[in-house]
C-alpha cells in the first residue's frame, strides 16, 4: 500500500486519484470498460447529452493530423431520455465518479437536462459544454460570449443538486475572462480547454477532409495551447480548474497539475492506448515518491515563475 495520498478535490466532488475520462472519447462507458477497470480511476465525463436524441454530422467527421485530430462528429447522443433509460444502469455497476457533460443550443434547453438528470444518484457532476451554438442568437457559440456564460451557469446552477463545471472554448482572446463569468454565475470549477477550431484539405480534390469543413482539433499537438490557458485562469480566477488537452503520458499530466489544474481528462489518448488511465495511476505514485510528495493535491498550482 504507497504511503501517496492521489485524492484530489474539485470544488465539492471528492475524486480517489485526479484521473478522468474526457466527454466523446469513451462513449457511455461500456466500450472502454473492456480495456480499464473504471473502479480505479477518478471518473468518467459521459458522451455530451442533449434533450433529444441527435445523429451529428455526415461522414468524414473524424481526420488524423500530425500530432492530432479533427473531430466534427457533431454531438451526436442518444438524448437524456434513452441515457437514464438504458446508460445508467451500466454505469451503476462502478465505484466511480460520473459527470454528465450536457451539449444544447438554448439556455432552456441546458436547464431542462440538467433539471431530469439531477435526481440520478449515480451522477455525481455536470459538465456544461458551452462550445454549442446559440440557436437563437443566429448561431454563435454560447461560449464566446461572457454573458452567455454566465446567464448558463446561474440557470443550470438554479436547477442542479450536483456540482456544476463549465466547459470553456479555448478559442477566445482570454479565457480567464470565461472562467471568471462561470465563477460569477455560481460554477463549482472549470474544465479547460475545449477543442481548437481546424481544418483540413485533400491536396487532389481541394475539398475539405471534413464534411462539416472545420473540425476541433484535440491530441498532443494543442498541449502548449491547452497549458498556457490552464495557467492563465489559475492566475486570474480563483476557480478549480480541469485540465484536458493533448494529455498522452503521467508526465503530460503532472505539467497540467503544476500549471493549476485540480484533476486532468483524458481524450485522445484513449483511442491509442485505451489502457492508459489505469496504468497511469502507478505511475503518480511513484513520481511522487521520488519528488517526495506525500498527497499530490499539492502539486496544484505548484509552478514556479
Amino acid at each position: 500500500m504507497s504511503a501517496v495520498d492521489l485524492s484530489v478535490s474539485i470544488g465539492p466532488l471528492k475524486l480517489r486519484n485526479p484521473i478522468l475520462l474526457a466527454s466523446g472519447t469513451v462513449g457511455y462507458g461500456n466500450e472502454i470498460s473492456e480495456f480499464v477497470d473504471l473502479n480505479k480511476i477518478g471518473g468518467i465525463v459521459t458522451k455530451s447529452l442533449s434533450l433529444k436524441p441527435r445523429k451529428g454530422n455526415s461522414p468524414q467527421r473524424v481526420v488524423e493530423t500530425p500530432s492530432g485530430m479533427l473531430n466534427a462528429i457533431g454531438l451526436a447522443n442518444v438524448g437524456v431520455e434513452e441515457f437514464l433509460r438504458t446508460k445508467i444502469p451500466f454505469l451503476k455497476k462502478f465505484d466511480t465518479k460520473i459527470i454528465c457533460n450536457i451539449a444544447a443550443s438554448s439556455i432552456e434547453e441546458y436547464v431542462e437536462c440538467t433539471r431530469l438528470l439531477t435526481g440520478e444518484d449515480t451522477i455525481s457532476a455536470f459538465e456544461i459544454n458551452v462550445s454549442c451554438p446559440n440557436v437563437k442568437e443566429g448561431g454563435l457559440e454560447f461560449g464566446n460570449d461572457k454573458r452567455a456564460v454566465a446567464k448558463i451557469t446561474e440557470e443550470v446552477k438554479k436547477v442542479s443538486t450536483k456540482p456544476v463545471f463549465i466547459k470553456l472554448s479555448p478559442n477566445v482572446s482570454r479565457i480567464s475572462e470565461f472562467a471568471l463569468a462561470a465563477k460569477d454565475g455560481g460554477a463549482d470549477a472549470v474544465s479547460a480547454i475545449n477543442t481548437l477550431v481546424g481544418t483540413a484539405f485533400d491536396i487532389f480534390t481541394r475539398k475539405p477532409k471534413i464534411k462539416n469543413i472545420t473540425g476541433g482539433l484535440s491530441g498532443p499537438a494543442i498541449k502548449p495551447v491547452a497549458l498556457a490557458k490552464v495557467l492563465e485562469i489559475k492566475r486570474n480566477v480563483d476557480i478549480p480548474i480541469i485540465g484536458i488537452g493533448g494529455i498522452f503520458s503521467w508526465q503530460d499530466a503532472i505539467e497540467f497539475m503544476i500549471a493549476g489544474a485540480s484533476a486532468f481528462q483524458l481524450g485522445t489518448v484513449n483511442f491509442v492506448h485505451p489502457n492508459i488511465s489505469e496504468t497511469m495511476i502507478n505511475d503518480l505514485i511513484l513520481y511522487c515518491e521520488k519528488m517526495k510528495i506525500s498527497s499530490l493535491k499539492n502539486l496544484t498550482g505548484s509552478f514556479i515563475l
